[in-house]
């Protein structure tokens, strides 16, 4: 994932920070706790797309 696009995307529910997740290859909202995926390298930013992390699941900087 590319430095300067991962600083400039944000979440659209929250428009909040993005970690990228590189094992996953996801793009995770730790407020909303949604996993956004990133597809042939393009980041699907839809809230329909988005994985919802259980809440056992840790979120932390990857």
């Amino acid at each position: 994932m590319d430095r300067k696009l991962l600083d400039i995307l944000v979440c659209p529910i929250c428009k909040g920070k993005l970690v990228y997740a590189k094992k996953a290859d996801e793009l995770i909202c730790k407020v909303d706790r949604l996993a956004y995926p990133i597809r042939d390298g393009i980041p699907v930013m839809l809230e329909e797309e988005a994985r919802e992390l259980p809440a056992d699941e840790e979120v932390s900087d990857y």
